[in-house]
């Protein structure tokens, strides 16, 4: 049977240059409406509820509490967007118990301070067997007693069952210290063999081998502090005397007519190197190219604007970064330098001192 020709359905295929132009047609008609955004600045205060007399108004409490704002300026939130809140997690790291290890170098790193987990690491070496015969906590420093005495300590270290009169003596030195970031610890285990029972604090930097000290057994032992220290997180103890082994900051920003210029860190090459690189993650930055030899790291801190290719972003393909800052470290007068220039071919608005701002924040 043949179907009337009213009746057939009809099908219009638009070509996507048509589609382009209806869309940016529907776009220029959004100018028609209202701009509303500055109302909420100039907004009265709203009528608190009134709760009848004899009934309990604990639950009309503000679950999420908006902080307070100057009203007398507030010319200051607009045109831009709404401020952000503040970064609560800002100083917390994403694990509050993290073995780290750059160099040969193993540490324990503890989201708290130094004068907070000195009674406790004491307390670990004590239950543990070890004891401990000298200490210093303006050096960070804690020594234990022999261990070859204490079965305890003895397995703890990895030393045979049977003792003889002609092993090494034994010690283990932990020492805390504050970390890169702010109220964060830095703790250090090592075992030294030694000819005879020492007399004294032995420095952490001593000329000695710590022949027992093997990535193995350092990594076994912050592992179980670590779990000691997770069991008394509730501790409320806190060393005084170890609160003064907080000097200087590692990382500072250095700045001239109010415009960062360098950040100075008092470390090592390898660890500052190590330490640039994980910040710039953590923005993120996109890091084009490095060069560790000679110091330097090439990236893309354009802001979102520069980077979007606007609405019509689905006709564009991916956009590849762009190389717009540089970054080098510099060795100087026992520190390292790290500096930034900007690309002579990039006219956006972020600086080689903005970017050296937003390096520092994650830094510190």
């Amino acid at each position: 049977m043949q179907v009337p020709a009213r009746a057939r359905k009809k099908t219009v295929v638009f070509s996507r240059p048509a589609v382009a132009l209806v869309l940016s047609s529907a776009l220029a008609g959004c100018s028609l409406i209202d701009d509303r955004s500055e109302d909420y600045v100039n907004a009265p205060e709203g009528t608190p509820i009134q709760v009848p007399e004899g009934l309990d108004d604990q639950r009309l409490s503000e679950t999420m509490p908006i902080r307070a704002i100057r009203t007398d300026d507030a010319r200051s939130l607009y045109p831009s967007s709404i401020p952000r809140p503040p970064d609560m997690t800002s100083e917390i790291l994403d694990e509050n118990y993290v073995i780290e290890e750059l160099d040969g170098r193993i540490w324990l790193l503890v989201n708290e301070v130094p004068g907070r987990l000195w009674p406790v690491v004491s307390g670990w070496m004590n239950e543990s067997g070890l004891g401990i015969a000298y200490d210093s906590p303006q050096l960070g420093v804690l020594q234990s007693e022999l261990a070859n005495f204490s079965k305890r300590s003895r397995q703890l270290l990895g030393l045979d069952d049977s003792p003889s009169a002609g092993e090494p003596k034994v010690v283990l030195q932990a020492r805390l210290a504050p970390g890169i970031r702010r109220k964060t610890t830095e703790i250090r285990v090592r075992a030294l063999e030694l000819e005879q029972a020492p007399g004294e604090l032995m420095p952490w930097d001593s000329a000695a081998a710590p022949k027992m000290a093997t990535e193995q057994q350092q990594r076994a032992l912050l592992a179980e502090l670590s779990e000691f220290l997770k069991q008394r997180e509730d501790s409320k103890s806190f060393s005084r005397a170890a609160s003064g082994m907080v000097s200087e900051p590692l990382v500072r920003l250095l700045s001239e007519q109010d415009e960062a210029v360098a950040i100075r860190m008092e470390l090592d090459f390898g660890r500052t190197w190590a330490e640039v690189n994980r910040s710039l993650e953590e923005m993120p930055l996109t890091v084009m190219d490095l060069n560790r030899s000679e110091g330097w790291l090439q990236v893309d801190f354009r802001t979102e604007d520069e980077r979007s290719p606007g609405w019509f972003s689905w006709f564009a393909d991916e956009e590849e970064p762009v190389h717009t800052h540089t970054i080098r470290i510099e060795r100087g007068d026992g520190a390292m330098r790290v500096i930034a220039g900007q690309q002579g071919s990039y006219n956006g608005e972020r600086s080689a001192a903005d970017l050296l701002t937003r390096l520092f924040e994650r830094l510190y």
